[in-house]
Parts: C-alpha cells; structure tokens; sequence
C-alpha cells in the first residue's frame, strides 16, 4: 500500500485537507480478440477466451492535500499520472476507493479542449468557464482578468480559427489559471506560450504560492519546476506511489529513475577484444549520480597499464548529452597497474542538464604531436558515467564553449598525472 506522509520533521499539518485519495484503483480493458458472431462469443466462453486483456493503470494510491500547498505529481510516461488527474478531476470514475474534493477544482489537463474554433475569443471563454461549472455571472466578474493577462484585448471578437497557436495558448491557459477556483490541477503546462508570457505565468505561479486558500496540483517532467514551485510531491511508477514527501528527495528520486532506465536500454558498442596494452578502463559515480548546478560531481576512473615499457594517457571527455558537444575534456598520463583514481568533474558552473563522462587510452608516441598519438581503446556506454546536474546556477555558454579554461581535480597525481588540455 502507498501512502503520503503529509508531516514534515514529525508535526502534525493542521490546514484542512482539500483533496483526498483514498485506496484508488484503475484498470481498462484492452481488446484482443474480437467475436464475429454469437457463435464464436460462445466458443470464446468456453475456452475461457475474455478478448480482452486488463490493464492495471492504478494500484492503490493514498495521499492527501491540504489547503495552501504547491503539490506536484511526477512520473514517466506511462506511469498513470494523468489517469490521476482524470479520476481527480472526476472525468473517471475509480474502479476501487474514493476522492474527496473540498471546493471548487478547476482542472487543466489537456490544452484547449471545449474551445471551439467557429466561435469568438469572447465566446470560446463563457463556453469553456461553462465546462468548468462556473456560471455566466461568474465568468462575467472574471473576464477582464482573463483577457488581461492572455494580452488578447484587441482579438476577442474574432473566431478563433484565426488565431495563431500561441494565442490560443494564452487564451487557453488564462481561462484555467484566471478562474476563480479553489484547487487549480495543471497538468505539463509551464511551458506554453512565448518567453514574455512564460515570466508572466511564473510571477503568477510565484503570486499564487503566497495565498494560503489557494491550491495548485502540478503534473509536470520538469524536476527544476518541482523544486521551484512546489513544497511537496509524489512519484508514481507503474500505477504505484514510490516516493512521496519532501519534493527534493522526489524529484532526485525521479532522475535517477530515469538514469536506471536508461543505464538498463544501454548496448554493449565497444569491439569484442580486450585491449591487451590496458584491459581494464572504465568510470563511475562516487555518490548519487545526481548533482546541484553550483556544486561538483565526484567519480573514480579505473585502468589497468599492463605496458610497462610505453606511455599511456587518457583523455577525460565529459560530454553534454542535452545539448550537444564537449563540456570538458582532458588529458592524464597513466603509471603501469592497476589504479582506481578518486576525480571532481567541475560541473559548478554547468547547467541543467544530463552529462556523460567517458574515457580513451592512447599510446603517446611524440610528445609534442598528438596526432600521431596511437588509441588502443575507450569506454563503451555501460563502462561511461552518465550523471544529471539539475539548476540553472551556471552559463550553458560556459559549459559548451569555455571548457578549455578549467580542468578536472584529481587526488591522487602519483597515478593519473594531468598534461595540457586540448
């Protein structure tokens, strides 16, 4: 059984829950064989044949929401987040267990849907605020205030058809975060419109943190909104709640997570023969591969120098996988043996986004030409670290470009002996 938490340091919250879920399940059935006749149903019957195949969505998920809070629900595809909201939203009904809503919701979960593109600006509001349950008074005292902040004023009375996308974007998204509703659920929508109406809707979201009767459910991929925004979250994986609390342990949880998967979907892509001059070459993380932007990340590289009569040296490259390119790269003369070396990336002034460290060894045959440097091996995808710095601390024009000014810290020089950069 999963279940929230809703204690922070073992004190009691004494706001008043406005969202309770209480035991709830969903499953669906999915059609896989389909009878063509009252025969055939019958013959299906017999052999236990249902034609259909259930799929559990939701597993018995428990938690609750107290007036005031910024609560966000993470998750991967799939994971049955917005099965949630649905059944939040009382679009679905649960298969078991309850929800409990106190006020008014006002639910925003897929974009522009009831908007009708035949109708005005003007209509497409008081028929989408109708959707949401408000009345025509109602919608009437909240117009302006829609309008205003969608910046639409000059283009209401026409239809939407002629709209832009990124207007409709705005109208869309005003109509749900304007409504004057006591429990706001979003569902990925931080993102919408331009640059300038993206800093609107954080100074809104920023504004509707400090009303204590306001509620904000957030379903989002953006572990920087979550910590940003939120002062708890959950995360569900495979219809579960794995994670719940404190929203910096959830959203870490998250990413790492989403580095299992894509550590498990890694191929082997290096050649079959061992390398006989280094056999053994590999990186990874000393601690969580999990990192703030303004800290650094710590790693152990691994080589074994088996050519005691040749120079080896290993180039260092840390690349960044979000954006493209080479963050970091550098350049360390190995000793004969077997060494495991203690090293800090200095992702300090990185930005967020995910980063792969990976190794080559190569035989130095003139010191002062590279090129005619001989590579005997690297790193294959399983043997490299991949890490994730999360924050926007650093300069991404930093990262990408500037690297040739920093270099990695090793803590043992005796074994892994740095050279010049490239």
């Amino acid at each position: 059984m999963s279940e929230v938490s809703m204690t922070d340091n073992n004190t009691v919250d004494e706001r008043p829950v406005v969202l309770k879920v209480d035991h709830v399940a969903k499953s669906f059935r999915l059609p896989t064989e389909q009878a063509t006749g009252l025969k055939m149903a019958f013959l299906n019957w017999t052999k236990g044949i249902k034609g259909y195949t259930e799929q559990h969505v939701l597993r018995d998920i428990n938690f609750e929401v107290h007036q005031g809070d910024f609560f966000g629900i993470v998750g991967r595809n799939g994971s049955g987040k917005s099965t949630l909201l649905k059944i939040i939203s009382q679009i679905y009904v649960p298969e078991q267990g309850s929800v409990m809503v106190k006020g008014k919701l006002v639910p925003f979960i897929e974009l522009g849907v009831g908007f009708n593109p035949e109708l005005t600006g003007r209509e497409n509001v008081y028929l989408n605020g109708a959707l949401l349950g408000f009345t025509h008074e109602e919608i009437d005292a909240m117009y302006d205030d829609i309008v205003e902040f969608a910046e639409l004023e000059d283009f209401m009375d026409q239809k939407l058809k002629n709209y832009s996308s990124g207007m409709q974007v705005r109208l869309a998204f005003s109509v749900a975060i304007k409504a004057q509703g006591d429990i706001l659920v979003l569902d990925e929508v931080l993102a919408v419109g331009d640059e300038a109406f993206q800093r609107k809707c954080d100074n809104f979201f920023a504004e509707i943190k400090k009303d204590p009767t306001k509620t904000v459910i957030l379903v989002t991929h953006s572990m920087d909104a979550v910590k940003k925004y939120c002062n708890k979250a959950i995360l569900i994986k495979d219809g579960e709640i794995i994670a719940s609390g404190d929203k910096n342990d959830v959203a870490d949880r998250y990413t790492l997570e989403n580095l299992k998967t894509n550590e498990s979907n890694k191929h082997d892509s290096s050649n079959e023969e061992i390398c006989e001059e280094m056999p053994i070459l590999r990186v990874y993380p000393n601690e969580l591969p999990v990192c703030e932007s303004g800290t650094n990340f710590k790693f152990t590289v691994e080589y074994n120098n088996v050519a005691a009569d040749r120079k080896i040296y290993l180039n260092i490259v840390l690349l960044d996988i979000s954006r493209g390119g080479i963050a970091l790269a550098q350049r360390f003369m190995t000793v004969p043996g077997h060494h495991r070396v203690n090293m800090i990336a200095p992702t300090a002034d990185f930005n967020d986004g995910e980063y792969r460290i990976i190794l080559s060894a190569h035989i130095e045959v003139d010191p002062k030409d590279s090129s005619v440097d001989r590579m005997i091996t690297t790193t294959n995808e399983k043997e490299s670290c991949t890490f994730v710095v999360q924050g926007t601390y650093g300069s991404d024009k930093f990262a990408l470009m500037n690297y040739r000014r920093i270099q990695y810290q090793c803590e043992d020089t005796k074994v892994l002996q740095a050279k010049d950069s490239f």
